[in-house]
């Protein structure tokens, strides 16, 4: 569908008032799912990205890369296993992930920003102690009675050294963050991309946390479209949880949303990277997209 002048004027009116709003604000994005595999839904998101910092919002780009691990580990004859959702991660696992999400997928990301002229900056959680790390435990249930179990090198973040962050942000840098951190004895952890994103938001005090996921946002009953929940408060997000409205792959989500929140950062929002430049759909419009969760 053609647009005319009037409506490209429209939209740019429209967009105004959020440029405004957000202009030098820092805004994280957790980068992952479809959006980071489909190469023409990875290029929307890069222009997004740069949209954002050439009208002067800071953006801090946290990726993931599960899919880019466990394909590696394929090749080198490794099978994948899960407990409670997290990845069993032993010495020569965690070598592998260092080395998939530092040197190939956060490489490619700053390439396409480097590209459309966007100064960005690939960092793992180890460079200047980014990420501190400690061991993150499993949790399962045996007979409904809750049991720790040690999967490896899976952390968790124990601080976050944001002057380092501020430095490349002042320096107009866009930090592309690889979720690797770093434990009290040099040792790497592999941490959820999520909850490093949420760490990050809640240290920098982020006016926003923007989750690309592969759903639409969150649901009352996913198979009712009609229960769709545009905003979501925080005590209703711990009730969902522990009622199991909220579930499985959403739990981490909504969780790393709850923390961005407890730690300072202003809004979350976990939209629909599978649409074409969701990021500026929810910044600069006023309907937005996906589901936000607020104070």
């Amino acid at each position: 569908m053609a647009f005319s002048a009037q409506d490209k004027a429209a939209i740019l009116v429209e967009a105004l008032p959020y440029i405004q709003e957000f202009y030098g604000k820092t805004i994280v994005i957790k980068y992952g799912g479809n959006a980071m595999i489909n190469d023409d839904l990875k290029d929307k998101v890069m222009e997004d990205v740069a949209l954002m910092k050439y009208v002067g919002i800071r953006p801090v780009i946290v990726h993931g890369g599960g899919p880019e691990i466990t394909g590696f580990l394929k090749k080198v004859g490794k099978q994948s296993d899960f407990v409670a959702g997290l990845r069993v991660t032993d010495a020569e696992t965690v070598e592998i992930a260092e080395m998939v999400l530092d040197g190939k997928v956060n490489s490619e990301i700053v390439n396409l920003l480097n590209r459309r002229g966007v100064r960005a900056v690939g960092v793992s959680g180890k460079d200047a102690g980014l990420i501190q790390a400690k061991k993150k435990l499993a949790t399962v249930y045996e007979n409904d009675e809750a049991k720790q179990v040690d999967i490896g090198y899976v952390g968790s973040v124990a601080s976050i050294n944001t002057d380092f962050l501020e430095d490349l942000l002042d320096n107009d840098y866009v930090p592309i963050i690889a979720p690797i951190g770093v434990g009290e004895n040099g040792e790497s952890y592999n941490i959820n991309a999520d909850y490093v994103a949420a760490e990050i938001a809640g240290a920098l005090q982020a006016e926003k946390l923007l989750l690309l996921t592969d759903v639409e946002g969150i649901y009352k009953d996913f198979h009712d479209k009609s229960s769709f929940i545009s905003t979501l408060h925080i005590d209703e997000a711990k009730g969902y949880i522990k009622d199991g409205t909220i579930a499985g792959g959403m739990i981490p989500k909504v969780e790393a949303c709850l923390r961005a929140l407890e730690q300072g950062a202003g809004k979350t929002h976990i939209i629909d990277g599978r649409l074409d430049h969701s990021i500026i759909l929810e910044i600069f419009t006023s309907q937005g997209i996906g589901t936000q969760v607020v104070r």
